[in-house]
Protein backbone atom coordinates (compact mmCIF):
# COMPACT_ATOMS: atom_id res chain seq x y z
CA UNK A 1 0.00 0.00 0.00
CA UNK A 2 3.27 2.48 0.86
CA UNK A 3 4.24 2.21 -3.28
CA UNK A 4 0.31 3.64 -3.43
CA UNK A 5 0.97 6.67 -1.60
CA UNK A 6 4.47 7.24 -2.59
CA UNK A 7 6.38 9.56 -4.78
CA UNK A 8 6.30 13.43 -4.52
CA UNK A 9 4.25 13.64 -1.42
CA UNK A 10 5.35 11.21 0.53
CA UNK A 11 7.07 13.83 3.13
CA UNK A 12 3.26 15.19 3.78
CA UNK A 13 1.75 11.51 4.11
CA UNK A 14 4.41 11.07 7.07
CA UNK A 15 3.42 14.39 8.57
CA UNK A 16 -0.07 13.06 8.58
CA UNK A 17 0.68 9.70 10.02
CA UNK A 18 2.73 11.59 12.45
CA UNK A 19 -0.22 13.46 13.67
CA UNK A 20 -2.71 10.52 13.43
CA UNK A 21 -0.26 8.22 15.67
CA UNK A 22 -0.19 11.66 18.00
CA UNK A 23 -3.38 11.62 18.42
CA UNK A 24 -4.24 8.27 18.90
CA UNK A 25 -5.00 7.14 15.68
CA UNK A 26 -2.52 4.66 14.36
CA UNK A 27 -5.09 2.42 13.02
CA UNK A 28 -5.45 4.40 9.97
CA UNK A 29 -2.19 4.86 9.57
CA UNK A 30 -1.97 0.79 9.55
CA UNK A 31 -4.47 1.01 6.66
CA UNK A 32 -2.15 3.48 5.01
CA UNK A 33 0.47 1.88 5.22
CA UNK A 34 3.33 4.11 5.45
CA UNK A 35 3.45 3.76 9.36
CA UNK A 36 7.19 1.69 8.47
CA UNK A 37 8.16 4.83 7.18
CA UNK A 38 8.47 6.82 10.16
CA UNK A 39 11.83 5.64 12.05
CA UNK A 40 11.20 5.08 15.94
CA UNK A 41 13.46 8.30 16.54
CA UNK A 42 10.33 10.17 13.95
CA UNK A 43 7.35 8.51 15.75
CA UNK A 44 5.36 10.49 18.31
CA UNK A 45 4.51 10.15 22.10
CA UNK A 46 0.55 9.74 22.17
CA UNK A 47 -0.39 13.49 23.22
CA UNK A 48 -4.25 13.82 23.78
CA UNK A 49 -4.01 17.02 24.34
CA UNK A 50 -6.37 19.52 22.30
CA UNK A 51 -4.11 22.90 22.71
CA UNK A 52 -0.77 20.28 21.18
CA UNK A 53 -2.88 19.86 18.20
CA UNK A 54 -2.93 23.12 17.46
CA UNK A 55 0.74 24.04 18.34
CA UNK A 56 1.52 21.10 15.77
CA UNK A 57 -0.53 22.35 12.98
CA UNK A 58 1.36 26.11 13.25
CA UNK A 59 4.82 23.94 12.96
CA UNK A 60 3.96 22.03 10.27
CA UNK A 61 3.28 25.12 7.63
CA UNK A 62 0.92 27.18 6.14
CA UNK A 63 -1.70 24.49 4.68
CA UNK A 64 -1.80 22.63 7.82
CA UNK A 65 -2.74 25.68 10.12
CA UNK A 66 -5.55 26.54 7.16
CA UNK A 67 -6.44 22.73 7.65
CA UNK A 68 -6.76 23.55 11.23
CA UNK A 69 -9.13 26.55 10.85
CA UNK A 70 -11.44 23.85 8.22
CA UNK A 71 -11.12 21.16 11.03
CA UNK A 72 -12.95 23.44 14.13
CA UNK A 73 -15.78 23.83 11.30
CA UNK A 74 -16.27 19.87 11.87
CA UNK A 75 -18.05 19.34 14.96
CA UNK A 76 -19.09 16.02 13.82
CA UNK A 77 -15.52 14.70 13.59
CA UNK A 78 -13.42 16.63 16.45
CA UNK A 79 -14.76 16.48 20.01
CA UNK A 80 -15.59 20.21 21.40
CA UNK A 81 -12.05 20.63 22.80
CA UNK A 82 -10.04 20.50 20.00
CA UNK A 83 -12.76 22.85 18.09
CA UNK A 84 -11.99 25.19 21.05
CA UNK A 85 -8.64 24.67 20.78
CA UNK A 86 -8.26 25.07 16.74
CA UNK A 87 -10.95 28.01 16.99
CA UNK A 88 -7.75 29.72 18.59
CA UNK A 89 -5.51 28.82 16.36
CA UNK A 90 -3.20 32.08 14.81
CA UNK A 91 -0.26 31.57 12.26
CA UNK A 92 2.46 32.92 13.65
CA UNK A 93 5.86 32.40 11.23
CA UNK A 94 8.93 34.00 10.67
CA UNK A 95 8.33 36.98 8.44
CA UNK A 96 9.96 36.90 4.84
CA UNK A 97 12.82 39.19 3.83
CA UNK A 98 11.33 43.28 2.80
CA UNK A 99 13.76 42.45 -0.70
CA UNK A 100 11.11 40.01 -1.23
CA UNK A 101 8.30 42.45 -0.38
CA UNK A 102 10.09 45.24 -2.86
CA UNK A 103 9.93 42.58 -5.43
CA UNK A 104 6.18 41.54 -4.96
CA UNK A 105 4.96 44.99 -4.69
CA UNK A 106 7.04 46.53 -8.09
CA UNK A 107 5.30 43.31 -10.21
CA UNK A 108 1.82 44.00 -8.51
CA UNK A 109 1.75 47.87 -8.80
CA UNK A 110 3.90 48.45 -11.85
CA UNK A 111 6.27 50.70 -9.88
CA UNK A 112 8.95 50.94 -7.26
CA UNK A 113 7.63 51.40 -3.62
CA UNK A 114 9.47 54.73 -3.51
CA UNK A 115 6.93 55.63 -6.24
CA UNK A 116 4.09 54.15 -4.76
CA UNK A 117 4.37 55.27 -1.48
CA UNK A 118 5.91 58.35 0.32
CA UNK A 119 6.87 55.86 3.63
CA UNK A 120 7.14 52.07 3.79
CA UNK A 121 7.93 50.52 6.81
CA UNK A 122 10.54 47.72 6.12
CA UNK A 123 9.93 45.65 9.66
CA UNK A 124 5.94 43.93 9.15
CA UNK A 125 3.88 45.00 11.98
CA UNK A 126 2.52 41.23 11.46
CA UNK A 127 3.31 38.10 9.78
CA UNK A 128 1.30 35.31 9.21
CA UNK A 129 1.02 32.46 7.11
CA UNK A 130 -0.31 33.37 3.93
CA UNK A 131 1.47 37.18 4.27
CA UNK A 132 2.65 40.20 6.08
CA UNK A 133 1.49 43.44 6.72
CA UNK A 134 3.29 46.68 6.55
CA UNK A 135 2.75 49.77 7.68
CA UNK A 136 2.79 52.53 4.74
CA UNK A 137 2.00 56.32 3.55
CA UNK A 138 0.30 57.20 0.52
CA UNK A 139 1.47 59.67 -1.21
CA UNK A 140 -1.53 62.12 -0.19
CA UNK A 141 -0.25 61.71 3.57
CA UNK A 142 -3.01 58.60 4.52
CA UNK A 143 -1.41 56.23 6.51
CA UNK A 144 -2.36 52.62 5.25
CA UNK A 145 -1.81 49.03 5.93
CA UNK A 146 0.00 47.03 2.86
CA UNK A 147 -0.66 42.88 3.18
CA UNK A 148 2.12 40.98 0.81
CA UNK A 149 1.16 37.78 -0.21
CA UNK A 150 4.11 35.21 0.93
CA UNK A 151 6.37 34.56 -1.78
CA UNK A 152 6.03 31.38 -3.61
CA UNK A 153 3.10 30.56 -1.32
CA UNK A 154 0.50 29.57 -3.86
CA UNK A 155 2.91 27.12 -4.87
CA UNK A 156 3.03 25.09 -1.67
CA UNK A 157 -0.44 25.06 -0.94
CA UNK A 158 -1.49 23.99 -4.27
CA UNK A 159 1.22 20.69 -3.72
CA UNK A 160 -0.27 20.38 -0.13
CA UNK A 161 -3.29 20.10 -1.03
CA UNK A 162 -2.88 17.75 -3.91
CA UNK A 163 -1.36 15.06 -1.36
CA UNK A 164 -4.42 16.29 0.56
CA UNK A 165 -6.82 15.22 -1.82
CA UNK A 166 -5.15 12.10 -3.42
CA UNK A 167 -5.67 10.92 0.74
CA UNK A 168 -8.60 11.89 1.05
CA UNK A 169 -9.83 9.89 -1.88
CA UNK A 170 -8.42 6.95 -0.34
CA UNK A 171 -9.43 6.90 3.32
CA UNK A 172 -13.12 7.22 1.50
CA UNK A 173 -12.76 3.80 -0.72
CA UNK A 174 -10.69 2.03 2.47
CA UNK A 175 -11.63 3.29 5.74
CA UNK A 176 -15.32 2.83 6.77
CA UNK A 177 -14.77 4.69 9.29
CA UNK A 178 -13.96 7.88 8.22
CA UNK A 179 -15.54 7.19 4.43
CA UNK A 180 -19.07 8.65 6.22
CA UNK A 181 -17.53 12.50 6.65
CA UNK A 182 -16.98 12.46 2.86
CA UNK A 183 -13.53 13.31 2.99
CA UNK A 184 -12.90 14.34 -0.22
CA UNK A 185 -15.45 16.45 -0.99
CA UNK A 186 -14.56 18.28 2.67
CA UNK A 187 -11.24 19.18 0.94
CA UNK A 188 -12.52 19.99 -2.36
CA UNK A 189 -14.42 23.00 -0.44
CA UNK A 190 -11.36 23.60 1.54
CA UNK A 191 -9.44 23.89 -1.73
CA UNK A 192 -12.16 26.65 -2.66
CA UNK A 193 -12.04 28.25 0.16
CA UNK A 194 -8.44 28.84 0.39
CA UNK A 195 -8.27 30.12 -3.85
CA UNK A 196 -10.66 32.61 -2.38
CA UNK A 197 -8.19 33.99 0.78
CA UNK A 198 -5.30 33.53 -1.32
CA UNK A 199 -7.16 36.09 -4.05
CA UNK A 200 -7.22 39.84 -1.80
CA UNK A 201 -9.13 41.02 -4.45
CA UNK A 202 -12.17 39.44 -2.92
CA UNK A 203 -11.00 40.25 0.61
CA UNK A 204 -11.40 43.79 -0.32
CA UNK A 205 -14.67 43.59 -1.19
CA UNK A 206 -15.70 41.85 2.06
CA UNK A 207 -13.97 45.10 3.84
CA UNK A 208 -16.43 47.34 1.96
CA UNK A 209 -19.08 44.71 2.29
CA UNK A 210 -18.90 44.29 5.66
CA UNK A 211 -18.54 48.32 6.20
CA UNK A 212 -21.57 48.68 4.68
CA UNK A 213 -23.71 46.20 6.70
CA UNK A 214 -22.27 48.12 9.87
CA UNK A 215 -23.03 51.20 9.24
CA UNK A 216 -25.48 51.80 12.31
CA UNK A 217 -22.94 50.76 14.89
CA UNK A 218 -20.88 53.72 15.45
CA UNK A 219 -18.94 51.91 17.53
CA UNK A 220 -17.84 49.51 14.95
CA UNK A 221 -14.94 50.07 12.69
CA UNK A 222 -14.04 48.18 9.65
CA UNK A 223 -11.02 49.63 7.34
CA UNK A 224 -11.62 50.24 3.94
CA UNK A 225 -9.38 49.09 1.06
CA UNK A 226 -7.74 51.48 -1.43
CA UNK A 227 -8.68 49.66 -5.02
CA UNK A 228 -5.93 51.69 -6.56
CA UNK A 229 -3.05 50.09 -4.36
CA UNK A 230 -5.10 46.83 -4.42
CA UNK A 231 -4.16 42.86 -7.00
CA UNK A 232 -4.56 39.55 -5.92
CA UNK A 233 -1.37 39.19 -4.01
CA UNK A 234 -0.93 43.05 -2.68
CA UNK A 235 -4.01 44.57 -0.09
CA UNK A 236 -3.75 48.12 0.76
CA UNK A 237 -5.98 49.47 3.17
CA UNK A 238 -7.02 51.85 6.15
CA UNK A 239 -4.44 51.56 9.21
CA UNK A 240 -5.90 51.02 12.27
CA UNK A 241 -4.28 52.94 15.22
CA UNK A 242 -4.93 50.62 18.17
CA UNK A 243 -4.41 47.52 20.11
CA UNK A 244 -5.17 43.65 20.14
CA UNK A 245 -8.37 43.61 22.71
CA UNK A 246 -6.62 40.98 24.84
CA UNK A 247 -3.41 43.38 24.74
CA UNK A 248 -5.30 46.40 26.60
CA UNK A 249 -3.14 47.68 29.94
CA UNK A 250 -5.67 47.42 32.87
CA UNK A 251 -5.92 51.43 32.60
CA UNK A 252 -7.20 51.23 29.47
CA UNK A 253 -9.96 48.72 30.28
CA UNK A 254 -11.52 51.19 33.34
CA UNK A 255 -11.84 53.87 30.70
CA UNK A 256 -13.28 51.79 28.58
CA UNK A 257 -17.61 51.34 28.65
CA UNK A 258 -16.83 47.65 27.78
CA UNK A 259 -20.52 47.18 28.70
CA UNK A 260 -21.88 49.35 25.68
CA UNK A 261 -18.87 47.79 23.63
CA UNK A 262 -19.37 44.17 23.97
CA UNK A 263 -23.17 44.68 23.48
CA UNK A 264 -22.91 46.35 20.58
CA UNK A 265 -20.28 43.79 19.11
CA UNK A 266 -22.51 41.25 19.95
CA UNK A 267 -25.12 42.45 18.06
CA UNK A 268 -23.55 43.13 14.73
CA UNK A 269 -22.32 39.39 14.67
CA UNK A 270 -26.05 39.02 15.18
CA UNK A 271 -27.33 41.18 12.64
CA UNK A 272 -24.29 39.98 10.48
CA UNK A 273 -25.51 35.88 10.87
CA UNK A 274 -29.20 36.25 10.89
CA UNK A 275 -29.62 39.40 8.82
CA UNK A 276 -27.34 39.64 6.46
CA UNK A 277 -26.37 36.28 6.00
CA UNK A 278 -22.59 37.52 5.15
CA UNK A 279 -20.12 37.90 8.33
CA UNK A 280 -16.81 38.03 9.05
CA UNK A 281 -16.27 33.99 10.29
CA UNK A 282 -12.54 34.15 12.13
CA UNK A 283 -13.30 36.88 14.77
CA UNK A 284 -10.55 35.47 17.40
CA UNK A 285 -8.91 37.78 19.60
CA UNK A 286 -6.04 38.48 17.20
CA UNK A 287 -8.44 39.86 14.70
CA UNK A 288 -10.30 42.07 17.01
CA UNK A 289 -8.92 45.25 17.84
CA UNK A 290 -10.07 48.24 20.31
CA UNK A 291 -8.82 51.30 18.32
CA UNK A 292 -7.53 54.86 20.04
CA UNK A 293 -10.94 56.47 19.53
CA UNK A 294 -12.24 53.53 21.69
CA UNK A 295 -14.30 51.83 18.84
CA UNK A 296 -14.01 47.89 17.86
CA UNK A 297 -12.10 47.22 14.87
CA UNK A 298 -12.46 44.15 12.44
CA UNK A 299 -9.24 42.84 10.58
CA UNK A 300 -8.61 40.14 8.18
CA UNK A 301 -11.61 39.60 6.10
CA UNK A 302 -9.94 36.93 4.20
CA UNK A 303 -11.95 34.16 5.78
CA UNK A 304 -16.21 34.96 5.80
CA UNK A 305 -18.97 32.75 5.25
CA UNK A 306 -22.06 33.48 3.90
CA UNK A 307 -26.17 31.92 4.57
CA UNK A 308 -28.94 31.32 2.64
CA UNK A 309 -32.17 33.17 3.88
CA UNK A 310 -33.65 29.82 4.71
CA UNK A 311 -30.71 28.39 6.70
CA UNK A 312 -30.79 31.98 8.23
CA UNK A 313 -33.85 31.60 9.70
CA UNK A 314 -33.73 28.22 10.96
CA UNK A 315 -30.30 29.06 12.81
CA UNK A 316 -32.58 31.84 14.73
CA UNK A 317 -35.37 29.33 15.45
CA UNK A 318 -32.76 27.03 17.17
CA UNK A 319 -30.49 29.77 18.18
CA UNK A 320 -33.73 30.87 19.99
CA UNK A 321 -34.66 27.19 21.26
CA UNK A 322 -31.34 26.36 22.81
CA UNK A 323 -31.17 29.86 24.82
CA UNK A 324 -34.74 28.91 26.16
CA UNK A 325 -33.98 25.47 26.98
CA UNK A 326 -36.86 24.28 24.58
CA UNK A 327 -34.72 20.82 23.95
CA UNK A 328 -37.98 19.57 21.88
CA UNK A 329 -37.89 22.37 19.53
CA UNK A 330 -33.88 22.52 19.33
CA UNK A 331 -33.75 18.43 18.25
CA UNK A 332 -36.98 19.19 15.66
CA UNK A 333 -34.95 22.35 13.90
CA UNK A 334 -32.07 19.95 14.19
CA UNK A 335 -33.60 17.53 12.56
CA UNK A 336 -34.88 19.57 9.81
CA UNK A 337 -31.28 21.00 8.65
CA UNK A 338 -29.25 18.18 8.96
CA UNK A 339 -28.53 15.37 6.80
CA UNK A 340 -29.30 12.30 8.26
CA UNK A 341 -27.07 9.40 7.51
CA UNK A 342 -27.99 5.49 7.57
CA UNK A 343 -26.92 5.19 11.22
CA UNK A 344 -28.99 7.99 12.20
CA UNK A 345 -31.06 7.37 15.36
CA UNK A 346 -33.96 10.02 15.99
CA UNK A 347 -34.43 8.70 19.29
CA UNK A 348 -30.79 8.83 20.77
CA UNK A 349 -30.29 12.33 18.81
CA UNK A 350 -33.39 13.44 20.58
CA UNK A 351 -32.17 12.14 23.87
CA UNK A 352 -28.79 13.92 23.78
CA UNK A 353 -29.90 17.21 22.87
CA UNK A 354 -32.19 17.23 25.98
CA UNK A 355 -29.58 15.76 27.83
CA UNK A 356 -27.55 18.97 26.58
CA UNK A 357 -30.06 21.71 26.48
CA UNK A 358 -30.99 20.86 29.93
CA UNK A 359 -27.79 20.99 31.50
CA UNK A 360 -27.46 24.08 29.46
CA UNK A 361 -30.44 25.20 30.99
CA UNK A 362 -29.68 24.83 34.66
CA UNK A 363 -26.13 25.96 34.70
CA UNK A 364 -25.16 29.09 36.59
CA UNK A 365 -24.78 32.51 34.86
CA UNK A 366 -21.32 32.49 34.77
CA UNK A 367 -21.10 28.98 32.92
CA UNK A 368 -23.30 29.65 30.36
CA UNK A 369 -21.44 29.81 27.10
CA UNK A 370 -23.90 29.60 23.66
CA UNK A 371 -20.82 28.96 21.20
CA UNK A 372 -19.40 26.12 23.08
CA UNK A 373 -23.56 24.77 23.87
CA UNK A 374 -24.24 25.01 19.94
CA UNK A 375 -20.65 22.80 19.21
CA UNK A 376 -21.39 20.25 21.25
CA UNK A 377 -24.57 20.11 19.91
CA UNK A 378 -23.24 19.47 16.61
CA UNK A 379 -20.69 16.84 18.13
CA UNK A 380 -23.99 14.65 19.52
CA UNK A 381 -25.35 15.27 16.43
CA UNK A 382 -22.88 13.88 14.52
CA UNK A 383 -22.49 10.76 17.38
CA UNK A 384 -26.20 10.09 16.96
CA UNK A 385 -25.85 9.71 13.11
CA UNK A 386 -26.62 13.89 11.81
CA UNK A 387 -24.68 16.03 10.12
CA UNK A 388 -25.53 19.56 10.96
CA UNK A 389 -24.83 22.09 8.04
CA UNK A 390 -21.51 24.03 8.17
CA UNK A 391 -23.17 27.15 8.82
CA UNK A 392 -23.77 26.21 12.44
CA UNK A 393 -20.47 25.16 12.96
CA UNK A 394 -18.92 28.05 12.08
CA UNK A 395 -22.33 29.99 13.72
CA UNK A 396 -21.10 28.44 17.16
CA UNK A 397 -16.71 28.81 16.44
CA UNK A 398 -17.53 32.60 16.00
CA UNK A 399 -19.75 32.97 19.17
CA UNK A 400 -17.32 30.87 20.88
CA UNK A 401 -14.98 33.39 20.27
CA UNK A 402 -17.39 36.24 20.85
CA UNK A 403 -17.80 34.98 24.43
CA UNK A 404 -14.25 35.06 24.99
CA UNK A 405 -14.06 39.01 23.55
CA UNK A 406 -17.60 39.79 25.24
CA UNK A 407 -16.11 39.20 28.62
CA UNK A 408 -12.91 40.40 27.88
CA UNK A 409 -14.54 43.72 27.41
CA UNK A 410 -17.05 43.14 30.51
CA UNK A 411 -16.55 40.23 32.59
CA UNK A 412 -20.37 40.30 33.38
CA UNK A 413 -21.52 40.47 29.77
CA UNK A 414 -23.98 37.46 29.36
CA UNK A 415 -24.55 36.45 25.39
CA UNK A 416 -27.44 34.06 26.10
CA UNK A 417 -29.38 37.38 27.54
CA UNK A 418 -28.39 39.51 24.73
CA UNK A 419 -29.74 37.14 22.31
CA UNK A 420 -32.90 36.75 24.39
CA UNK A 421 -32.67 40.45 24.58
CA UNK A 422 -32.11 41.10 20.74
CA UNK A 423 -34.83 38.57 19.56
CA UNK A 424 -37.48 41.00 18.80
CA UNK A 425 -35.29 43.37 17.01
CA UNK A 426 -33.38 40.37 14.80
CA UNK A 427 -37.39 39.22 14.29
CA UNK A 428 -38.56 42.89 13.02
CA UNK A 429 -35.18 42.79 10.84
CA UNK A 430 -36.03 39.90 9.29
CA UNK A 431 -39.77 40.55 8.71
CA UNK A 432 -38.37 44.02 6.86
CA UNK A 433 -36.10 42.59 5.05
CA UNK A 434 -38.46 40.00 3.27
CA UNK A 435 -40.68 43.10 2.75
CA UNK A 436 -38.04 44.57 0.17
CA UNK A 437 -39.11 45.93 -2.98
CA UNK A 438 -37.22 42.88 -4.49
CA UNK A 439 -39.06 39.90 -2.27
CA UNK A 440 -42.34 42.03 -2.77
CA UNK A 441 -41.59 41.69 -6.40
CA UNK A 442 -40.80 38.15 -6.90
CA UNK A 443 -44.23 37.49 -4.75
CA UNK A 444 -46.40 39.62 -7.13
CA UNK A 445 -44.55 37.67 -9.94
CA UNK A 446 -45.67 34.32 -8.05
CA UNK A 447 -48.87 35.56 -7.53
CA UNK A 448 -49.67 36.49 -11.04
CA UNK A 449 -48.27 33.01 -12.31
CA UNK A 450 -50.74 31.28 -9.80
CA UNK A 451 -53.83 33.65 -11.11
CA UNK A 452 -52.80 32.79 -14.76
CA UNK A 453 -52.51 28.90 -14.60
CA UNK A 454 -55.45 28.70 -11.72
CA UNK A 455 -58.80 28.26 -14.09
CA UNK A 456 -57.06 25.97 -16.00
CA UNK A 457 -56.16 23.51 -12.88
CA UNK A 458 -59.67 23.83 -12.16
CA UNK A 459 -61.17 23.09 -14.83
CA UNK A 460 -59.52 20.31 -15.72
CA UNK A 461 -60.07 18.55 -12.18
CA UNK A 462 -63.90 19.62 -12.82
CA UNK A 463 -63.65 17.50 -15.83
CA UNK A 464 -62.19 14.41 -13.88
CA UNK A 465 -64.80 14.63 -11.02
CA UNK A 466 -67.81 14.76 -14.14
CA UNK A 467 -66.38 11.85 -15.75
CA UNK A 468 -65.86 9.53 -12.47
CA UNK A 469 -61.62 9.75 -14.02
CA UNK A 470 -60.64 11.34 -10.74
CA UNK A 471 -58.18 9.12 -8.86
CA UNK A 472 -56.70 9.41 -5.39
CA UNK A 473 -52.97 7.94 -5.29
CA UNK A 474 -52.06 7.42 -1.69
CA UNK A 475 -48.51 5.34 -1.15
CA UNK A 476 -48.81 5.02 2.39
CA UNK A 477 -49.06 1.16 3.24
CA UNK A 478 -47.89 -1.68 1.62
CA UNK A 479 -51.30 -3.05 -0.22
CA UNK A 480 -49.73 -6.69 -0.46
CA UNK A 481 -49.43 -6.81 3.26
CA UNK A 482 -53.08 -4.71 3.96
CA UNK A 483 -54.97 -7.93 1.43
CA UNK A 484 -53.12 -10.36 2.97
CA UNK A 485 -54.32 -9.29 6.32
CA UNK A 486 -57.27 -9.00 5.56
CA UNK A 487 -57.68 -12.58 3.75
CA UNK A 488 -55.97 -13.99 6.83
CA UNK A 489 -59.33 -12.51 9.08
CA UNK A 490 -61.83 -13.42 6.47
CA UNK A 491 -60.61 -16.59 6.65
CA UNK A 492 -60.61 -17.10 10.18
CA UNK A 493 -64.31 -15.68 10.37
CA UNK A 494 -65.32 -18.26 8.18
CA UNK A 495 -63.73 -21.21 10.33
CA UNK A 496 -65.44 -19.74 13.05
CA UNK A 497 -68.88 -19.51 11.55
CA UNK A 498 -68.44 -23.28 10.40
CA UNK A 499 -66.85 -24.45 13.56
CA UNK A 500 -70.33 -22.19 15.67
CA UNK A 501 -72.95 -23.95 12.53
CA UNK A 502 -71.04 -27.61 13.87
CA UNK A 503 -72.13 -26.66 17.57
CA UNK A 504 -75.28 -25.67 16.97
CA UNK A 505 -75.95 -28.61 15.00
CA UNK A 506 -74.94 -31.00 17.12
CA UNK A 507 -76.90 -29.55 19.65
CA UNK A 508 -80.00 -29.75 17.59
CA UNK A 509 -79.04 -33.07 16.83
CA UNK A 510 -79.10 -34.56 20.54
CA UNK A 511 -83.07 -34.00 20.18
CA UNK A 512 -82.87 -36.25 17.28
CA UNK A 513 -83.63 -40.40 18.48
CA UNK A 514 -81.08 -43.04 16.71
CA UNK A 515 -79.63 -46.47 17.53
CA UNK A 516 -75.98 -44.88 16.76
CA UNK A 517 -74.67 -43.73 19.88
CA UNK A 518 -71.15 -42.55 21.23
CA UNK A 519 -70.61 -42.49 24.60
CA UNK A 520 -74.35 -42.85 25.65
CA UNK A 521 -75.02 -39.94 23.00
CA UNK A 522 -76.47 -39.53 19.74
CA UNK A 523 -72.98 -40.40 17.58
CA UNK A 524 -74.09 -37.77 14.86
CA UNK A 525 -74.13 -35.13 17.19
CA UNK A 526 -70.98 -36.72 19.12
CA UNK A 527 -68.84 -36.45 15.97
CA UNK A 528 -70.18 -32.65 15.24
CA UNK A 529 -68.70 -31.59 18.68
CA UNK A 530 -65.58 -33.20 17.94
CA UNK A 531 -64.82 -32.06 14.97
CA UNK A 532 -65.88 -28.42 16.25
CA UNK A 533 -63.37 -28.98 18.84
CA UNK A 534 -60.54 -30.01 16.81
CA UNK A 535 -61.52 -26.94 14.36
CA UNK A 536 -61.31 -25.03 17.59
CA UNK A 537 -58.41 -26.01 19.13
CA UNK A 538 -56.38 -25.68 14.97
CA UNK A 539 -57.36 -22.08 15.07
CA UNK A 540 -56.42 -21.84 18.29
CA UNK A 541 -53.11 -22.94 17.40
CA UNK A 542 -52.98 -21.21 14.28
CA UNK A 543 -53.88 -17.74 15.84
CA UNK A 544 -51.13 -18.19 18.46
CA UNK A 545 -48.41 -19.35 15.61
CA UNK A 546 -48.98 -17.12 13.29
CA UNK A 547 -48.92 -14.06 16.15
CA UNK A 548 -45.87 -15.18 17.27
CA UNK A 549 -43.86 -15.00 14.29
CA UNK A 550 -44.03 -10.96 13.97
CA UNK A 551 -43.03 -10.71 17.35
CA UNK A 552 -39.90 -12.36 16.69
CA UNK A 553 -39.18 -10.60 13.70
CA UNK A 554 -39.53 -7.22 15.80
CA UNK A 555 -37.24 -8.21 18.53
CA UNK A 556 -34.73 -9.89 15.91
CA UNK A 557 -35.09 -6.62 14.06
CA UNK A 558 -34.25 -4.30 17.20
CA UNK A 559 -31.39 -6.49 18.31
Amino acid sequence: MATMLAGKHLKRYKDLAWLLIKYGRSDLVANLGIESDLTPEERPTPAPLADELADDLERLGPTYIKLGQLLSTRADFLPPAYIQALARLQDRVEPFSFGEVERIVAEELGVRISKAFSEFESTPVAAASLGQVHRAKLRDGRAVAVKVQRPGIRERIADDLSAFLELAKFLDKHSDTLGRFELQKTVEEFQKSLAAELDYRQEAGNLSRLAENLAEFPSIFVPQPVADYTTTRLLTMEYVDGRKITDLPPVVRMELDGSALADQLFRAYLKQILIDGFFHADPHPGNVFVTEDRRIALLDLGMVARIAPGMQESLLKLLLAVSEGDSDRASQIGAAIGRQREDFEPGDFRRRVADLVGAYQHASLGDLRIGRTLLELATASGEAGLQLPTELTLLSKALLQLDEIGRTLDPEFEPNEAIRRHASELLRKRILKSASPGHLATALLEAKEFAEKLPGRVNRVLDLVASNQLKLHVDAIDEAELIGGLQKIANRIAMGLVLASLIVGAALLMQVPTTFRLLGYPGLAMLFFLFAAAGGCALILSILWSDRKPRRGARSTKS
